[in-house]
């Protein structure tokens, strides 16, 4: 879907790739053993993507893995520019394309058992330190969730963290004002089912 909006195939692939690893660098070759595209089409897109702006060229690391130039060697690395404008904005359309778009993780969390709550927040908006990545309040299968939460990762090539209370701890841990769910409730959410009739959870 995401290819009408920014091209090509090829260019949400290396985009997912960088917005998720902000602080990698990679050349060309490595570029398409992970995105599993051909070389041509990924020189391609990375040259328009640093028309764009969005990736600059980096440097090789160094025997110490400190990256710096080094006269001689042709091959070229790339990184993201984190100072880009849309950077930010640009990373969470690609996180919520794949759960709010394509609707998947959602649908398969609602179908690990009775699901009271569920929501998406820290990396699914772009956030970083965040309690977590996802919130599920309800009785579920824990493996079957589990499993669910790590392919999803690697599919993504990001660390899910998450959590599941059942409704009765949930209530109790609220009324202790304990720190965790206390960070919940205050976290920016996106709330995808909300039976539990929580003011302070629908936002």
């Amino acid at each position: 879907m995401l290819e009408h909006v920014f091209g090509s195939r090829t260019r949400v692939k290396l985009l997912n790739l960088f917005v998720q690893h902000p602080d990698e660098q990679f050349y060309v070759r490595e570029l398409t053993r992970r995105i599993q595209t051909q070389i041509n089409a990924v020189r391609r897109e990375i040259q328009n993507l640093v028309t764009f702006g969005l990736i600059v060229e980096g440097s090789p690391p160094d025997a110490t893995g400190e990256h710096r130039k080094q006269p001689g060697v042709k091959r070229k690395y790339f990184m993201t520019n984190k100072s880009f404008p849309l950077f930010h904005e640009i990373r969470s359309l690609l996180l919520k394309s794949q759960i709010f778009i394509e609707r998947q993780l959602d649908r398969q969390i609602l179908k690990t058992g009775d699901v009271r709550y569920l929501a998406f927040l820290g990396a699914f908006l772009g956030l970083r330190n965040q309690p977590v990545d996802v919130f599920i309040v309800g009785t579920v299968d824990e493996q079957a969730l589990r499993r669910l939460i790590e392919d999803a990762g690697a599919h993504m090539e990001l660390d899910i963290n998450y959590s599941c209370l059942s409704p009765q701890e949930f209530k109790y841990r609220k009324e202790i004002a304990d720190r965790f769910v206390t960070a919940i409730l205050l976290a920016p959410k996106t709330v995808v089912v909300n039976t539990l009739e929580d003011k302070d959870l629908a936002r």
